[in-house]
C-alpha cells in the first residue's frame, strides 16, 4: 500500500480490540504515518503484534476510567471513538453515554483536529435524521447511542466532532474478531434452503470492517470543512432483500422455482404460531422494513475499489462454500 502524505498525528483510539478496531488499527499503520494510542482494557484479545511496533502505545483501562488519562488526552491530535458496550444496563449508559462523552470533553480543542466518533444508522431515519422511535423503545444498545448523539452539542469540540454511522457490519478472520452477524452467515445458509422460497418487502445497506476502515482513513485525511456536514452514513449502496435472497441463493447453487410474498399479516401469524418473543423494538423493525440512508459512503464514493461491495462478497469472505 502507498503511505499516506497525511503529516503524523497522535491519535487515541478506543475499541481497538473489537472487529472493527482490528481493521482500523490495520488500516492506519499500513497507509498513515501516525501514532496509535490504544485504550484497551484486556491486551491479550489484540491479535495483532503490538509488541513489535513502535507506533502503538497501549494505554491500560476502559471508558469509565477515561479521567485517569486525561494528560494523555491533553496531547492528542485527533481521536477514533470505536469502543462500546453491548451489556445491559447500567454499564451500557456508563460506557456508551458517559464514558465517551467525558472523554471528549477532555481533548483540548486547541490541539486536536477532529474526533470521529462511531454511533449506528440504527437511530437514524430515512433522511438521517434521529429515528425518535429509537431513542424511545430501542434496545439498551440503541438508546444509549441515540442518547449520546444528542449530547453531542454539549461539548466544547462539537465542531470537531464527525460522527460515523455504519450500517450492517461484516467482517473477521482468522486474524480479526468476527463482528456478530458475520458470525451467523453459516447459520443463515444452513437456511437457505427455505429461505430461497420467501419473498420480502425491505431493503438495507451493509459495510465490511475493511472498507469501514478506509472510510474512516479518509475522513482523517479530509476532515469536513467548515459548513460542512459532519456525519458520515458508511456503506454500499442499498440492497433489497429479495436481491440478498438471490445472490445468496446463486452463490450456494440452489434455484428459486417460486417465491412466497412474506406479507406483515403473515409474518405476524409465524411469530404467534411459533410463539416468538419479540421486543417492541423488533415488531418496529418489521414494520419499518426498509432500513436505508442518504448518500451512504464507501471506497467507491471517492474513486477506490471496495472490499466487500455485493452480498455473495460476503459470504465467500466469511468462508461460506461456494457451489463448484
Amino acid at each position: 500500500m502507498t503511505r499516506s502524505a497525511t503529516s503524523p498525528q497522535r491519535l487515541f483510539i478506543t475499541g481497538a480490540s473489537g472487529c472493527i478496531g482490528h481493521y482500523l488499527v490495520e488500516e492506519l499503520l499500513n497507509t498513515t504515518p501516525h501514532e496509535l494510542f490504544l485504550l484497551v482494557r484486556n491486551p491479550d484479545k489484540l491479535r495483532f503484534d503490538w509488541q513489535n511496533c513502535d507506533r502503538i502505545h497501549l494505554v491500560p483501562g476502559d471508558l469509565k476510567g477515561i479521567q485517569a488519562h486525561a494528560d494523555l488526552l491533553a496531547t492528542m491530535d485527533g481521536a477514533v471513538l470505536a469502543a462500546t458496550s453491548w451489556g445491559g444496563a447500567p454499564e451500557i449508559y456508563e460506557v456508551n453515554v458517559d464514558g465517551n462523552l467525558t472523554l471528549m470533553s477532555l481533548l483540548k480543542g486547541d490541539r486536536c483536529q477532529q474526533v470521529i466518533y462511531f454511533s449506528t444508522a440504527s437511530i437514524l431515519d430515512r433522511h438521517n435524521h434521529p429515528l425518535k422511535e429509537a431513542g424511545e423503545i430501542g434496545t439498551d444498545y440503541i438508546r444509549s447511542k441515540y442518547q449520546c448523539y444528542l449530547r453531542l452539542p454539549e461539548l466544547a469540540i462539537a465542531p470537531r466532532i464527525t460522527t460515523v454511522f455504519p450500517t450492517l457490519v461484516f467482517g473477521g478472520d482468522d486474524t480479526k474478531p468476527y463482528s456478530h452477524i458475520s458470525a451467523g452467515l453459516t447459520e443463515v445458509a444452513k437456511w437457505m434452503r427455505v429461505i430461497r422460497f420467501l419473498s420480502a418487502d425491505g431493503s438495507f445497506h451493509f459495510a465490511h470492517g475493511r472498507d469501514i476502515a478506509a472510510v474512516v482513513r479518509h475522513v482523517i485525511e479530509h476532515p469536513p470543512g467548515p459548513g460542512k456536514p459532519r456525519q458520515v452514513i458508511i456503506g454500499n449502496p442499498a440492497v433489497t432483500v429479495d436481491d440478498a435472497i438471490a445472490q445468496i441463493s446463486q452463490y450456494l447453487g440452489l434455484r428459486r422455482f417460486f417465491r412466497i410474498p412474506l406479507s406483515p399479516w403473515l409474518a405476524d401469524r409465524i411469530i404467534d404460531q411459533f410463539n416468538i418473543r419479540m421486543a417492541e423494538w423488533d415488531r418496529f423493525c418489521l414494520r419499518y422494513r426498509h432500513f436505508t440512508y442518504e448518500n451512504p459512503i464507501s471506497p467507491a464514493s471517492w474513486g477506490a475499489e471496495p472490499y466487500c461491495p455485493t452480498v455473495a462478497d460476503l459470504m465467500r469472505l466469511s468462508g461460506v462454500p461456494q457451489h463448484s
